[in-house]
């Protein structure tokens, strides 16, 4: 945290310093500890990052990590299955157990296969759902949102955006600003239907990229996108959960979030817009929602940070983000 210079009177300005170092309730900045000693061994610009301040005069647990996107000895990428889940621990006992493992993508329980975005070394691996059905008497109508992912280039530059996809094109195409669904009566609408020339799509070359949703930050504001990409019905959004998140700084740190919750007296977990403000006070210019709830665990060189909320453990998943340093 900056050095801040006070211009009060000496008793002023040791109140103002005690007060700094107590838990922060409501919607004030966490105060975050180091806890790099606890993962080690870090590569160079890898960093962990715990807190316990209250949110809302709840109880709070949370951790982040950051990473170097320029760093050349990192590798960002992702680990998918084909209809079938593994714990965020099986993968990473899979992938020759690297720095970070992190859930990510929304799911289907049934046939076990990602409803957002995935692309691992520049290939389309997982897509976003075309459409969501109408509820009530809008039953047989159909809405079709542009769902949001988090991308990273070969070069380590990072991009949120808002993503249109077809298992017969080779990129996605994205939006840089947010996107109302297009509703109707079909299913399945070709892609050129839904990708009129004046939304000025454009494919997104990623080399690693996963999906989530709702954005959270748009140029280093609070903008939940919620009512544009369809993620939670009414009021849910306010609801307290644990969350998983991701986000880029303008100085090249990806910052990977998670909140543990459903933990009373112990960890309640956050809002959406309280998961949003806690990008922005660290500094992301752009950030996106990720799965939550008892799918919400990230692994530090195989160690969990948060508890995962469901009373079995680590909940299976089929697919993750992943850093690993290169051999």
């Amino acid at each position: 945290m900056p050095i801040a210079y006070c211009k009060l009177p000496i008793a002023c300005c040791l109140v103002s310093i005690v007060c700094c170092l107590l838990p922060v309730a409501g919607n004030s900045q966490l105060q975050w500890v180091n806890v790099d000693a606890q993962f080690q061994p870090l590569p160079a610009g890898v960093h962990v990052y715990k807190t316990e301040s209250l949110i809302d005069k709840k109880p709070n647990i949370a951790y982040y990590a950051e990473a170097d996107l320029h760093n050349r000895e990192l590798d960002f990428t992702v680990d998918t299955t084909m209809k079938r889940r593994l714990t965020p621990l099986q993968y990473f006992n899979k992938n020759d157990q690297p720095v970070l493992v992190v859930n990510c993508t929304f799911f289907e329980f049934a046939q076990s296969h990602n409803l957002n975005v995935v692309i691992k070394n520049g290939k389309l691996l997982g897509y976003n759902i075309a459409a969501v059905n109408g509820r009530g008497k809008d039953t047989f109508t159909y809405r079709h949102p542009l769902g949001s992912a988090i991308g990273i280039t070969k070069n380590g530059t990072a991009d949120v955006a808002w993503l249109l996809t077809d298992s017969s094109k080779k990129y996605a195409y994205a939006s840089q600003v947010p996107v109302a669904a297009v509703k109707d009566s079909f299913p399945k609408p070709s892609f050129d239907y839904l990708y009129p020339k004046t939304l000025k799509l454009k494919k997104w070359k990623m080399k690693t990229a996963v999906g989530g949703g709702p954005v959270l930050l748009q140029n280093g504001e609070v903008q939940v996108t919620n009512n544009e990409e369809l993620k939670f019905a009414g009021k849910a959004i306010d609801d307290k959960h644990p969350r998983t998140a991701m986000g880029y700084t303008n100085d090249g740190r990806l910052i990977v979030l998670c909140i543990q919750g459903r933990f009373p007296g112990l960890a309640e977990g956050a809002t959406l817009p309280q998961e949003a403000q806690i990008l922005k006070d660290l500094g992301c210019n752009e950030a996106l929602n990720l799965d939550g709830g008892g799918s919400s665990c990230l692994l530090i060189n195989g160690k969990e940070t948060i508890k995962p909320s469901d009373k079995e453990g680590e909940r299976p998943v089929p697919a993750v983000f992943i850093i690993k340093q290169k051999k």
